[in-house]
């Protein structure tokens, strides 16, 4: 009798428990709530790139260059090509009494800010104040050259004749612009003003 007793009270509880089942107190283990991802930013391109701020460099720009249609020009014997670089379609070392000046040609898509921001990122190399909107057109020149509308702009600094000086010309075309510049000692760029004149008479959409 005393080999059932155990066996009874087992059965008895179980019973119990089974009867109290809606008073059962169950652990469930829950995992750890994981944080939503950040979004990732995509990455500017075409024309909503960034515009370079007055009188910083393209270089410290995050702007892809432009692809698609391309100019093409005929550069003065004179002047000697270098190496492109990255962020260059062309580079030549332009000769003058004063020292070397140099030519580069750089194209982005979009306007890269538009006409104004892009003539005060000029100037801002020099070292001149920005341009008010309404002081840009006796700033610059507009020529239409075939299908091309180009924007010329002559820039030196103050003082010293050979200070720092620029000679540009901005050419939109087919939803990029590019940009050709001069730059160097004020006396040399004045001085290879009319090569450079005559290198933007070649240059044309092919």
């Amino acid at each position: 009798m005393s080999s059932l007793r155990p066996i009874l009270a087992l059965a008895a509880a179980t019973l119990l428990l089974t009867a109290c089942g809606d008073d059962q107190v169950s652990v469930y283990k829950v995992p750890k709530e994981k944080e939503p991802d950040l979004p990732v930013a995509a990455a500017d391109s075409g024309p909503q790139a960034a515009a370079p701020a007055p009188g910083a460099s393209m270089a410290d720009t995050a702007v892809p260059t432009a692809s698609g249609d391309a100019l093409v020009w005929q550069a003065p014997a004179g002047w000697t090509q270098k190496p492109a670089g990255a962020m260059r379609k062309a580079s030549y070392s332009v000769p003058g009494d004063a020292g070397e000046s140099d030519l580069s040609v750089t194209a982005f898509p979009g306007d890269v800010g538009g006409e104004l921001a892009n003539v005060n990122r000029w100037r801002g190399q020099i070292a001149l104040p920005p341009l008010a909107p309404e002081d840009l057109d006796g700033a610059v020149t507009r020529v239409n050259q075939g299908a091309l509308k180009i924007t010329l702009v002559e820039l030196s600094s103050k003082g010293d004749p050979n200070n720092k000086a620029i000679l540009g010309a901005i050419v939109p075309l087919g939803g990029a612009t590019w940009f050709f510049k001069l730059s160097g000692p004020g006396t040399s760029v004045k001085a290879a003003k009319p090569a450079f004149l005559d290198f933007l008479r070649t240059v044309h959409a092919p």
